[in-house]
């Protein structure tokens, strides 16, 4: 494999870049036996070459700090930087034939090619190196780099919006719409139409850049993406960052184990893990130490992966766990920012020294992730519970909601059925009456009958008595025809009495005959009415059996009545339960809105209590404010000059007033005449008695001056309360305020007589106010 030509511009983020490289790594046994004479030639001179500059090194810093310059020195600078030329054309003669024997070394010399690329790949080599280590030569994403580009992406806006973030004091990314930022945003874009999943994360674009300092865009996207597949760096910059939480759990754990005493202190600040190892895991240190270190670290990254992530952030704790010990949350964030990024400038060679010093055990890392695997999948476990319960509240909730209405449907419907069924009772209560009345009445009539057991005989004897009625009245025609004939018999033979005169033997057998008849005719009498006694028996009879039968019907009906009239004190039973629910029901919601009620009205009642609070302390601090004005007009201005104003001012309120006054009701006294009159009245003793306005305020004691600045102050305020004022400007809250104010400053008054002056003052003033304000509200009514 040969080097190619132009691999990259020429954008070195590596100051130091030919330090990185001037010790060469001890080559092990196991290495020097598979090294060609050449090759262990070669390493002997790098050897060789660093003994001699770092003693070059030692002796120009003890000849830095002396004043003597002897020719001793020269001759070692020149010696040194011959020296150091050879050795770049060595490195870069070694680095070349690592590169055209790239699989020759990787196969059998990897622990050599390890250790050179831990003392740092030259800067001219590392497009090509970090192109050979991700393995990203050749591939087939990188033909269709062009046609990605030609393509939208939703993620444009925000990556242009983070372009300008992305090493913003870096020469190759300054300024707006410069060829780093447009590299810059078409690897990011097209990378997002690659991997839509992931899309674009902001820390991202750090790792991008940095390639694009070392390779063209094309060759920087296809390192990009295999970094993404192939070193966990999809993982982290996925939404979900779950790869991030796992990096941080494990060095949260080596943290732990390693250094104690920093771990706790960090805890009982609530320094959280993430609050500073976060960026070094999403930016690979990028963000974080300057430019050439994050370098060499990235070199050994795209060789080892994220290990030696977690090697440099213990190596950079352990080397400042003294100092941040003794400093707090504050403290430690100001520490992290400004003064560990800047510890390693130098010498990025001791930061990787003390890393590869750091205990590292990928088995353990191993295990602790799937600990933390475990982990996340029972509180994926516990988010998917709470969410299931969360959605059957919010169900529960709904539901009870709608039972609440159905309730209050089912309350009113039942207040409803309530009194219906009241109705209903009433009625019912009548009809039961009536029902039992019937039921004495039959059961009255019913005492007197026989007994129902005998229903089957009596139909029985019923029959017989028919067949017996039948027989009466066949032997009772039978019995008629015979009294006819007889009577006939009797009619025929009373006509032939001579016959019985003429024999006496005759006579007396005619006589018996017709005692015999008569006898026969009476007992066919007899028999014939008997026959009608034991016919009338026989329908007294039918008639006893259908009463009977009747009697029966209207027990069966008894019966039933009684019942139902069960079943209907059952259910008034019911509906008397169900309304004693329903009246506790309401009671307690009446109880419940009584409740509500009253907490309302203790609000209401708090809250304009502190309004009334609030309005007095803000009627206070006018009051303040007013007398700070005229003590500072007072303090600051003329005296005399300030008394000549006041009465131009009521000179203007007169004309004012009049001017009102012939617009108004001709009775009316304004205001401002009161004012100007009260006090013109209040100076008017002191000017009759020779004394000036200058003169009377410069020879008023404090209290007097207190008084003055009272009349001031109500001057101003009845200014403010002419008739033409409405709401707060209104005559009467105008006198109130005023009153209020005089009243306030008339007690901080503690001179006696000017106490007195002030309420003789106050009573006139205000006797005549308030009967002008009383009249000047009426005419504004």
């Amino acid at each position: 494999m040969s080097i190619p030509s132009s691999s990259s511009p020429v954008l070195s983020p590596d100051s130091s870049s030919h330090d990185a490289v001037l010790s060469a790594p001890a080559a092990s046994p196991a290495d020097s036996e598979n090294l060609s004479p050449d090759e262990l030639e070669l390493l002997a001179k790098l050897e060789e070459q660093n003994r001699l500059l770092e003693a070059d090194s030692k002796s120009m810093r003890s000849m830095s700090g002396s004043r003597r310059n002897s020719g001793s020195s020269l001759v070692s600078s020149s010696s040194a930087s011959s020296n150091l030329s050879h050795l770049e054309e060595d490195t870069w003669i070694l680095w070349g034939r690592i590169v055209n024997e790239w699989e020759e070394w990787r196969r059998k010399k990897d622990k050599l090619l390890k250790e050179l690329i831990r003392k740092g790949i030259p800067h001219h080599f590392r497009a090509i190196v970090w192109q050979l280590l991700g393995n990203a030569t050749d591939m087939p994403v990188k033909n269709q780099y062009s046609e990605l580009l030609k393509m939208s992406s939703p993620c444009e806006k925000l990556i242009r919006r983070d372009i300008a973030r992305t090493y913003p004091e870096h020469e190759f990314f300054k300024g707006q719409d410069s060829l780093g930022q447009e590299v810059l945003f078409n690897v990011m874009k097209a990378y997002s139409l690659v991997d839509r999943e992931v899309g674009y994360c902001q820390g991202s674009a750090f790792i991008v850049g940095l390639l694009l300092m070392q390779m063209p865009e094309e060759e920087a996207f296809c390192v990009f993406v295999r970094l993404m597949q192939e070193y966990r760096l999809r993982e982290l910059f996925k939404p979900s960052m779950a790869e991030l939480g796992l990096c941080i759990y494990q060095f949260e754990y080596l943290l732990q184990e390693q250094l104690p005493e920093l771990n706790v202190h960090f805890r009982s600040q609530s320094f959280h893990t993430s609050m500073y190892a976060s960026s070094w895991f999403l930016t690979l240190f990028l963000t974080f130490l300057p430019l050439p270190v994050a370098t060499r670290i990235f070199d050994i990254f795209m060789y080892e992966g994220l290990e030696i992530i977690f090697r440099v952030g213990l190596a950079i704790l352990q080397y400042n766990q003294t100092d941040l010990i003794q400093l707090d949350m504050e403290g430690m964030s100001q520490h992290f920012q400004k003064v560990i990024p800047h510890q390693f400038d130098s010498c990025p060679d001791k930061l990787i020294l003390r890393a590869y010093q750091v205990k590292y055990n990928p088995k353990r890392m191993k295990k602790l992730e799937k600990e933390y695997t475990t982990i996340k999948n029972k509180e994926m476990e516990e988010q998917i519970e709470i969410k299931r319960l969360r959605t059957e509240n919010r169900l529960l909730k709904q539901r009870i909601e709608t039972l609440e209405k159905y309730t209050e449907q089912f309350v009113s419907n039942l207040q409803t059925q309530l009194e219906q069924s009241r109705l209903r009772e009433a009625e019912l209560l009548g009809a039961l009456k009536e029902m039992q009345d019937k039921v004495l009445d039959l059961e009255k009539r019913s005492s007197c009958l026989p007994d129902e057991n005998n229903v089957v005989a009596l139909q029985e004897e019923v029959k017989q008595m028919k067949l017996r009625e039948l027989e009466t009245l066949r032997s009772f025609r039978e019995m008629q025809e015979t009294v006819t004939e007889l009577n006939q018999r009797w009619q025929v033979t009373g006509g032939g009495g001579g016959h019985w005169k003429e024999s006496p033997k005759k006579n007396a057998m005619n006589e018996l005959q017709d005692k015999l008849m008569t006898v026969r005719l009476r007992e066919a009498q007899a028999q014939a009415e008997l026959r009608e006694v034991k016919l009338k028996a026989l329908q007294l009879e039918s008639q006893n059996q259908i009463n009977s039968k009747l009697i029966g019907r209207n027990d069966q009906e008894r019966s039933a009545l009684q019942d139902r009239l069960q079943m209907l004190a059952n259910q008034n039973k019911a509906l008397q339960a169900q309304l004693n629910e329903m009246k506790r029901k309401q009671a307690e919601s009446d109880c419940k809105s009584k409740e509500e009620v009253m907490a309302v009205r203790l609000r209401e009642a708090d809250s304009m209590a502190a309004m009334a609070e609030l309005r007095q302390r803000i009627a206070e601090l006018e009051i303040q404010k007013e007398e700070g004005l005229i003590q500072g007009q007072l303090n600051h201005s003329d005296s005399r000059q300030y008394i000549s104003q006041l009465r131009d001012q009521i000179t203007e309120l007169k004309n004012e007033v009049g001017h009102t006054h012939r617009h108004r009701h001709t009775r009316t006294h304004t205001l401002s005449d009161i004012t100007a009159q009260s006090l013109e009245w209040t100076l008017k003793p002191c000017n009759n008695q020779g004394c000036g306005i200058v003169e009377l305020f410069s020879s008023l004691t404090a209290s007097g001056k207190k008084l003055f600045f009272i009349l001031v102050v109500l001057h101003q305020m009845l200014r403010s309360l002419l008739p033409e004022g409405r709401g707060q400007n209104s005559p009467c809250a105008g006198w109130v305020g005023s009153r209020m104010m005089l009243e306030d400053f008339c007690a901080k008054l503690t001179e006696p007589h000017v106490i007195h002056v002030a309420a003789v003052v106050t009573t006139r003033l205000f006797s005549q106010f308030k009967s002008s304000a009383t009249s000047a509200v009426r005419d504004l009514h």
